[in-house]
């Protein structure tokens, strides 16, 4: 396996390149933007190829680099069902799991540092994000946090795996860069309580200053998904009440980006195609399935996705590739859903 830590010395940031071999698919979580020309060098050095960039929650002291990422390499931008960050194009929750190829990430639900807080488990080690730091724990005093949960998500979750678990988290300020489950319950201050109620006690004393970072980076990190109003202006959107009305008819396919977890999960469209985002380079290039669709047989191509930013890009690169008909449905099945439009399991 490949794995990389990188640190960004002004927010204290890490940030995990992985992947499983060399010149295969690669995963990146919490990446900073101001890093990303770093994390792109790097990724081309490996002979790499980033397909999913990972935020452990919405973080309030750098700005994120998934934006960045999702333009310059067209990846898919992963967090937590909680989050209120319009940059995501997949949501994941407790018991999911983010694969690429080769590697799996089991998804965790760790509210307490903010309300969007999760962790990813990969065999051997845990991404915590700012659950549980080296030595400390996530403060809980804003956006959402809270102690309880936090001491929920820490005692009852992250402490249940094994000892040699190695834990690592999105940030450090002290020049720690691993730990392991075992050390924390021995050595971590905050985790010698006895009780919730004494954690949350000593939560509440810390009275920490707001991240320098924090009433920029908040509402930045929130708005960083502009992709569909871009296509909408360029007349590239269906609205899931149009697209309901258009089903069936024979100039028309639509096409279902999402991977095979998110249709198991969430239900597909009767009648729709399924071509994962991940091929969608080969497929409408000549010769690909979805090109010879708009071009021999003249079918229109409507993408759909979870929430509209993956269809959103591939209308873009349809429309590079001379797909000029290409359209999506904007807010995805998330927006099928609400529309009433039918579905299968």
């Amino acid at each position: 396996m490949i794995f990389r830590q990188l640190f960004d010395a002004t927010s204290g940031t890490y940030t995990y390149l992985l992947a499983s071999r060399p010149g295969g698919e690669a995963l990146i979580i919490d990446p900073v933007l101001e890093k990303v020309d770093r994390y792109l060098q790097l990724i081309r050095e490996l002979d790499l190829k980033l397909v999913k960039a990972v935020d452990t929650h919405l973080h309030a002291d750098h700005i994120t680099g998934l934006g960045a990422l999702r333009d310059r390499t067209r990846c898919v931008t992963v967090m937590g069902e909680n989050t209120k960050a319009d940059v995501v194009s997949m949501r994941v929750a407790e018991g999911d799991r983010i694969e690429i190829e080769g590697l799996r990430l089991d998804v965790l639900y760790t509210p307490g540092h903010t309300d969007d807080s999760y962790s990813y488990l990969l065999a051997d080690r845990v991404f915590t994000g700012d659950t549980l730091l080296i030595r400390g724990t996530g403060r809980t005093d804003f956006q959402n946090g809270d102690p309880r949960a936090q001491y929920d998500s820490i005692f009852n979750k992250l402490l249940k795996l094994s000892d040699a678990t190695y834990v690592y988290p999105a940030h450090d300020y002290k020049g720690d860069t691993v730990s392991t489950i075992g050390e924390e319950k021995l050595y971590n201050p905050r985790l010698q309580v006895k009780s919730m109620d004494q954690y949350t006690e000593l939560m509440n004393s810390l009275k920490l200053p707001n991240p320098k970072m924090m009433d920029v980076a908040v509402p930045a990190n929130m708005r960083v998904g502009l992709h569909q109003e871009e296509v909408e202006r360029k007349g590239w959107a269906l609205t899931a009440a149009q697209a309901i009305a258009l089903r069936g008819r024979p100039d028309l396919a639509i096409v279902d980006l999402r991977e095979k977890s998110e249709r198991e999960k969430h239900g597909v469209v009767p009648g729709a195609l399924h071509a994962p985002y991940a091929s969608l380079q080969e497929e409408i290039a000549a010769g690909g399935v979805l090109h010879e669709l708009a071009t021999a047989a003249g079918k229109r191509i409507v993408f759909l996705c979870a929430f509209g930013e993956r269809s959103a890009m591939a209308v873009q690169a349809a429309q590079d590739a001379g797909l000029k008909t290409a359209c999506h449905i904007a807010g995805g099945i998330d927006a099928w859903k609400k529309a009433n439009g039918p579905l299968a399991r």
